[in-house]
């Protein structure tokens, strides 16, 4: 490698280095258990996790009584700690926001957490998505299923990560 390529390479991977922050996607998986939160977003292994590309609206709340004790929430988060069931949920994160929260792409029991959000109507896809969350979501409106299919006022799209 010649040194007028070397150099600006080498500089593009240690000044993160050199400046004490490293992108998300550096700081490695989280993997463990799921705590979910009312607005469905995770405690995984201490972090609060922010699902990629998705924007979940308040959807009221609600309770599970055939559980116990009944487990009570917002439909949305009920519906994604309901689907996780205790299982390991794996995290790759893509940004940390200010509060120190993370947006990560998740997955449990096989499936992409943001698409199974988006697949059961209970997400809406942010502009910067994949295009196949922006279909997951057509698909749910179409259905009319989760926040399509109850009587909730969805907000507007927000234009940036939470």
């Amino acid at each position: 490698m010649k040194a007028a390529t070397f150099l600006p390479s080498m500089l593009l991977v240690l000044l993160p280095l050199l400046c004490g922050t490293l992108p998300a996607q550096a700081q490695g998986e989280i993997s463990s258990f799921a705590f979910v939160q009312d607005d469905a977003s995770m405690r995984v292994d201490g972090t609060l996790v922010h699902l990629y590309g998705i924007y979940v609206p308040p959807t009221g709340q609600s309770c599970y009584t055939f559980i116990r004790p009944p487990q009570c929430g917002s439909r949305a988060a009920l519906a994604l700690d309901f689907h996780i069931s205790g299982d390991f949920v794996h995290c790759l994160p893509r940004a940390t926001n200010a509060d120190g929260s993370v947006v990560a792409s998740c997955t449990a029991r096989g499936d992409d957490l943001s698409e199974w959000m988006l697949r059961q109507g209970w997400a809406l896809a942010l502009p910067e998505a994949p295009f196949a969350y922006h279909a997951q979501e057509e698909m749910a409106r179409a259905q009319g299923i989760g926040i399509w299919g109850i009587p909730v006022e969805a907000p507007p799209r927000p234009h940036h990560h939470r």
